[in-house]
């Protein structure tokens, strides 16, 4: 029952998706991460259900723009709202201390804009790129996002002892976590050589490697350690990077 509840507090957290009201108990708190990449498993399906029902309906433009939106549909937008804080806090050039707070601040500014646009002019414009054939491969690239900043939050500094990823981290049961996100990883991996050949799934696993790197170095660095905003900011920009990955691998693999 406690792993119910931790599935309902993943999914009630980081997805718009109707769950039963639980309580944040410790027992459940330890688990919820575990649960994080199912919310991508159900991305990747809606996406590829959305993309065939329109190609069938033949209308070709809605099936290259929809499936940007799917996530963000999905999600409520809320890794998106740590991309722009942090595109915000970024653009500042501010000491540490300032960009934490710019990224507590409720109001939007200008680069977050401006940051967004360039941001879903750019997915439309890779998943354009993507043949059909690797669809179902690009489903899996949600899965990895997810692990990938499962693993952060149990393994990655703190930027401060309050917050939403300060929350989950400090309940978590660290090292079943840890040990969840890499299994989640190798079959997202499995799936996408199984859906998408070798080339997508080496090239996808390089892909997120460099920036889980260039997450951990950056984060370290501008911020002192991770927030739940620069988790949401990697997650965002781990799926735009994947993405042109399979774009890529559509133009010189296939």
């Amino acid at each position: 029952m406690n792993l119910l509840g931790s599935l309902a507090i993943a999914f009630s957290m980081y997805s718009v998706i109707p769950m039963p009201q639980v309580s944040w108990t410790k027992e459940r708190m330890k688990y919820a991460m575990c649960f994080f990449p199912l919310i991508g498993v159900v991305i990747g399906a809606l996406t590829y259900g959305s993309v065939l029902v329109l190609t069938v309906l033949k209308l070709d433009w809605m099936a290259k723009i929809l499936p940007v939106l799917v996530p963000l549909i999905v999600t409520g937008g809320i890794h998106m709202d740590g991309f722009l804080d942090v595109t915000d806090a970024r653009a500042s050039h501010a000491p540490v201390e300032k960009k934490l707070e710019i990224l507590k601040d409720p109001h939007t500014g200008a680069f977050a804009i401006i940051g967004c646009c360039v941001y879903l002019l750019l997915y439309v414009a890779v998943f354009g790129e993507m043949k059909p054939v690797l669809l179902g491969a690009y489903g899996g690239i949600f899965v990895i996002s997810r692990a990938l900043s499962g693993l952060a939050v149990v393994t990655f500094p703190m930027a401060k002892n309050s917050g939403l990823a300060a929350s989950f981290s400090g309940q978590a049961q660290k090292k079943t976590v840890a040990v969840t996100m890499w299994c989640c990883l190798v079959l997202a991996e499995g799936w996408i050589l199984y859906a998408g050949g070798a080339a997508a799934a080496s090239m996808t696993a390089v892909g997120a490697a460099l920036t889980f790197l260039y997450y951990y170095r950056m984060a370290k660095k501008e911020f002192g350690g991770i927030t739940g905003d620069l988790a949401g900011f990697f997650l965002q920009v781990c799926e735009l990077v994947l993405t042109a990955v399979l774009a890529a691998v559509t133009r010189f693999a296939i």
